[in-house]
């Protein structure tokens, strides 16, 4: 239970009241009284227009509902359709074109394409291993995955011939993308700077790179340098030499290592990938992302028997070709991701004894732990404050988290437009009016993404009366996903992102399966992606290999000749047009679905884990976040509605998918089971209410029965 002070008009718990006098606002030129005064006044002001904005996306809903209901007997005429979405407002006209207006953005966001990590903020380990993942080991990367086939994959045991293979691939890269005129990297046998040159020596022979240009910088003596800094698509990377170490006792060149420049920004993630439902959770949250902002963020962990300690990664300092001392910034440019407008939490009771809209409290909140960082820019160079706001539902309410922002700098006395925005495009409404709500942030907005899943979730729950869905692995190949995807790189093309602002795609969920991220990945940079999302710092190495393959920048110029996205395309609807299907693949679909669904929600509830791997009925790693469980507590619920299995039939699946996860878990001490006690499991009831009631949720959301029982979770273990 919570513990609250009074203050102004607020109920404040008292943890988070200490927090922000102790820590939050220390050695900041804002008192504690005038923080709470402003934020008091502002947040009942704001609050007031987050629930009408709430209210109308349900009144919305219901309208959508009833046209779907009076249509099921006729064909669907999509003319009609788009008459009566402009009618109720949920399509608004779009105006003339424009180019969005936003500035000092770090070059990070406007001229470096590069992998985007998502961490969650909860875990300060796991925060700091991204941050840190601006610069990665490629043999490392590679060696420990599935790219190199040898028998020792996965082995504790050093596989030399698996390590020679590794840099096989290596200078093949180096090959392919920084060359050497007239000979390969995998034939040199030392390097050398000789009056800012690059020498590069086969034998005694000596040679020079196809472009100079790409050679940067060094550190050491020139002529015996420890490490060669490259240049290429505006991505650093770093040829480690070191003969003595291990890894390259059988190099006669003594390079022992190559340092890729890998996760050049990172989304620090509050929203979907945590479980924070309290005070507590929330002040773990900020704390973490404080300690990222103040540069003091640490972490101690045993491992092997060892103590180790985790802190910030330096700059990495070097010397230019021209004998300059300079320095290459040492971490990923951090982003915070807040909460979306839905969501209320308990840490704060305003004045008519609601509880505080979580997105408005995390707005003040980690914007005034970034005054930290904008007098020391350790972050931000230039002086900004980067904001991901998720799960916003059109142009009136992207509108709004301009306003929220305004309200936000004029409380802790920054300049307009300090607080840059992020827009998530995963809501049915945003992707459909797209440029408008660009719009309404265009002097704040810094990236536009895709979110397949969250997309997904908020397509089926719209059109849920519209009939049974696809199948969700079919969604992909859909008509309406293909133009979402085009239509956010057209529209953020239009609107001038390119070498200004991020436009962004959505997560690699398979860590395991680095092969085929290589294969496949490679698709969001054709599609004009200048970062796509990655789950792991190894996987950030290796997705950086595809922008050293592709100029996106020019891509995007490609791009923009073609045809731009249809709307009639991204309105269509993914029913099932008379489904046939055998129970046998009835089964298997929900079984999947139940499967992950089952193996994210214990976690969630118990153990208060927002993001896992989670495995699937094949016992492949999945990444399971918030955004999976919407899709498949809803595809599921929609199939239940439309009769195409029943309750009953999902229950039994339930409970065997059940059994499944429990024996998934069995290593995990901490893990509760669900199957010897169905009736008393709040984890197994749960992920059984996300489908039954899954109809009944706001846009199919699932964070307000998620937060409700881990509350109850969390109560009873008390």
């Amino acid at each position: 239970m919570e513990q609250y002070i009074k203050i102004f008009n607020l109920k404040v718990a008292v943890n988070l009241k200490e927090f922000v006098q102790n820590e939050l606002l220390k050695d900041l030129d804002i008192s504690p009284e005038i923080f709470w005064g402003k934020f008091d006044k502002a947040v009942h002001e704001l609050a007031e227009i987050n629930s009408k904005l709430i209210k109308k996306r349900e009144d919305l809903q219901k309208k959508v509902d009833e046209w779907h209901k009076g249509k099921r007997s006729e064909n669907f005429d999509l003319n009609e359709y788009k008459r009566f979405l402009v009618e109720i407002g949920y399509l608004v006209e779009e105006k003339d074109n424009f180019k969005i207006e936003t500035k000092n953005l770090d070059s990070e966001i406007s001229s470096i394409a590069g992998p985007q990590l998502v961490v969650p903020i909860m875990n300060e380990r796991y925060a700091l291993n991204a941050a840190n993942a601006r610069w990665v080991s490629l043999y490392d990367s590679l060696y420990g995955t599935d790219i190199i086939k040898s028998e020792e994959g996965g082995s504790e045991r050093y596989d030399p011939a698996r390590g020679q293979e590794v840099i096989k691939y290596v200078r093949e890269f180096l090959d392919e993308h920084i060359p050497i005129q007239g000979t390969s990297w995998k034939n040199i046998s030392n390097l050398i700077i000789n009056n800012g040159n690059l020498v590069i020596y086969k034998n005694e022979s000596d040679f020079k790179l196809k472009d100079t240009q790409k050679f940067v910088g060094y550190r050491g003596a020139s002529n015996k340098p420890s490490a060669i800094i490259l240049k290429n698509n505006n991505l650093h990377v770093e040829i480690i030499i070191n003969p003595r170490a291990f890894s390259a006792a059988h190099d006669i060149a003594g390079i022992s290592d190559v340092i890729v420049e890998s996760a050049v920004s990172t989304i620090c993630d509050n929203e979907d990938s945590v479980a924070a439902v309290d005070s507590d959770d929330k002040i773990k949250c900020y704390k973490n992302w404080l300690g990222l902002m103040l540069g003091n963020l640490s972490v101690k962990f045993e491992k092997n028997g060892k103590v180790f300690e985790r802190k910030l990664n330096p700059d990495r300092s070097y010397v230019s070709k021209d004998g300059r001392k300079l320095k290459l910034h040492g971490r990923s440019l951090l982003l915070n991701r807040n909460v979306g407008h839905l969501m209320t939490n308990p840490s704060i009771i305003l004045k008519n004894g609601s509880e505080v809209p979580e997105g408005i409290m995390d707005a003040f909140i980690t914007t005034a732990a970034c005054l930290h960082d904008l007098k020391r820019k350790g972050n931000s160079r230039s002086g900004s404050v980067y904001i991901v706001k998720p799960k916003m539902h059109g142009p009136e309410e992207t509108a709004f988290t301009d306003l929220i922002f305004t309200k936000v700098e004029e409380a802790l006395n920054l300049k307009k437009y300090t607080c840059k925005i992020g827009i998530m495009d995963e809501e049915r409404r945003t992707s459909t009016n797209l440029k408008e709500c660009i719009r309404t942030l265009k002097n704040r907005v810094f990236f536009i993404n895709t979110g397949f899943l969250d997309r997904t979730g908020d397509e089926i729950h719209t059109s849920m009366e519209a009939g049974p869905m696809i199948k969700k692995g079919d969604m992909k190949l859909s008509k309406w996903i293909s133009a979402y995807e085009n239509n956010n790189v057209d529209i953020g093309i239009e609107c001038g992102f390119s070498g200004v602002a991020q436009i962004g795609k959505g997560m690699w969920a398979m860590p395991d399966k680095m092969s085929d991220m290589l294969s496949e990945k490679i698709g969001h940079l054709k599609a004009g992606a200048n970062c796509a999302w990655v789950p792991s710092p190894t996987a950030a190495a290796l997705h950086s290999l595809h922008y050293h393959k592709i100029d996106i920048f020019d891509q995007q110029k490609k791009l923009a000749k073609r045809e731009k996205a249809k709307l009639d395309d991204l309105l269509s609807i993914p029913i099932a047009d008379r489904p046939n299907w055998s129970m046998e693949e009835i089964n298997s679909e929900i079984s999947n679905s139940a499967q992950t669904l089952l193996g994210y929600v214990v976690r969630w509830i118990n153990q208060g884990v927002g993001c896992s791997k989670v495995p699937d009925i094949n016992n492949v790693g999945l990444m399971e976040d918030r955004a999976t469980l919407r899709i498949s507590s809803q595809h599921i619920a929609n199939w239940i509605y439309h009769g195409v299995t029943t309750k009953m039939q999902v229950i039994e699946i339930m409970k065997q998918m059940a059994k499944i996860v429990d024996q998934q878990n069995i290593s995990d001490s901490n893990y509760e089971k669900m199957s010897n006690n169905f009736e008393n499991s709040i984890a197994f009831k749960t992920a059984c209410d996300l489908i039954f009631e899954g109809k009944k949720q706001p846009s199919g959301y699932t964070e307000p029965l998620l937060h409700l029982n881990r509350i109850k979770k969390k109560t009873n273990q008390n």
